[in-house]
């Protein structure tokens, strides 16, 4: 390597390195931002798609595995029991920037990415910075079993 070739292949190696590493910022940027579903209720039929990635009938849990004042996420479905026996279903994507709720729990469902909190009985914001209500999704509760309507 002669002293003419070293600087230029350490500026382009700099310069790889940067477009690299801006280029992984870029798609996590992206994972993480759009929160537009078009108001779209979780488990309607997209135009071309499935529903919600999810079939309908789809068996999500056993009402025993839903607590009282509290929830469980089940892919991109959250579903809470706000009072005994009434089971309601969310989608599980923050209205935010889209990032998938976390927990249930004393009646709120928690986003981990920037503390938005929604109410587990509707959907409802309680706490931002999120402003639009989670979408709901549409479910049956068949004997023991709560399915995707």
């Amino acid at each position: 390597m002669t002293g003419s070739q070293g600087p230029a292949r350490i500026v382009a190696r700099r310069t790889v390195v940067a477009a690299v590493g801006g280029a992984g910022l870029a798609v996590a940027l992206t994972a993480c931002g759009g929160s537009d579903d078009g108001g779209q209720t979780v488990g309607e039929q997209p135009a071309g798609g499935e529903a919600g990635g999810d079939a309908a009938g789809k068996v999500l849990a056993k009402t025993t595995d839903i607590p009282e004042g509290g929830g469980k996420v089940i892919g991109n479905v959250v579903v809470t029991q706000p009072k005994p026996g009434e089971f309601k279903a969310f989608s599980s994507k923050c209205t935010h920037q889209g990032c998938a709720v976390k927990d249930v729990s004393n009646g709120v469902i928690h986003c981990p990415c920037h503390g938005s909190q929604f109410d587990a009985s509707d959907g409802s914001v309680k706490t931002g910075p999120a402003t639009t209500a989670l979408p709901t999704a549409s479910i049956t509760v068949d004997g023991g079993s709560i399915k995707l309507a």
